[in-house]
């Protein structure tokens, strides 16, 4: 491979906790009852899906209530051990990488630039960039498009069925980030030309 395209939240950042927990908090208070298994499909998509999903109500209501309750669990943020050490060594190679995420660009400068990781990646891609977030593959065709890209040649790593699916139909490969803990029941749904990476560093070998 020699572009690579990553996902932030679950793939790079360890930041499950800080969306999902003051989602449940907030849907509570507004007397939402959602199950566990929604509420963690949530996780790794845009604010606005995720709010058309729950179908609220209030929907401005609760996302600035929300957006407040993210900032007190800022720094349950950690980047998954081996990242940084994977971003440095595909950079040494000359490897391009781009950072494809349902973030805007305002969420990602609070949430990723602070960890000092922007200095690894080519380009950026944003939701608010593009018109449909994953799984629709409009996020890695803006990423191919910004590196200039050979699709055959590229790699789109994620941890979620949003991130598998808007790899496929961009016809792209998928690395699955198994480091999150919360991916391996997708496993039987890769592709040929798909990869499985129990940790960063299998990254290499593909």
């Amino acid at each position: 491979m020699q572009f690579y395209i990553f996902d932030v939240d679950g793939t790079l950042l360890d930041t499950r906790n800080m969306y999902l927990e003051p989602l449940r908090s907030v849907l509570d208070k507004h007397g939402y009852n959602v199950s566990d298994s929604l509420l963690n499909s949530l996780f790794g998509i845009t604010t606005e899906d995720a709010l058309e999903i729950l179908k609220v109500k209030e929907k401005d209501i609760i996302k600035k209530e929300w957006f407040e309750g993210v900032l007190n669990y800022s720094k349950s943020v950690n980047i998954f051990s081996g990242i940084q050490e994977l971003l440095s060594t595909l950079q040494s190679k000359n490897k391009k990488l781009a950072v494809a995420t349902s973030k805007v660009k305002e969420e990602f400068q609070r949430d990723f630039t602070p960890f000092n990781l922007n200095q690894y990646f080519d380009q950026f891609v944003f939701a608010n960039e593009v018109k449909k977030g994953k799984p629709a593959p409009d996020m890695i065709l803006k990423g191919i498009e910004k590196l200039g890209a050979d699709p055959k040649q590229t790699i789109y790593v994620g941890d979620t069925i949003y991130d598998l699916e808007a790899s496929h139909s961009a016809g792209v490969h998928f690395g699955l980030a198994g480091w999150g803990g919360f991916s391996s029941k997708l496993r039987d749904k890769l592709n040929v030309g798909d990869f499985w990476l129990a940790s960063p560093p299998d990254l290499l070998k593909q």
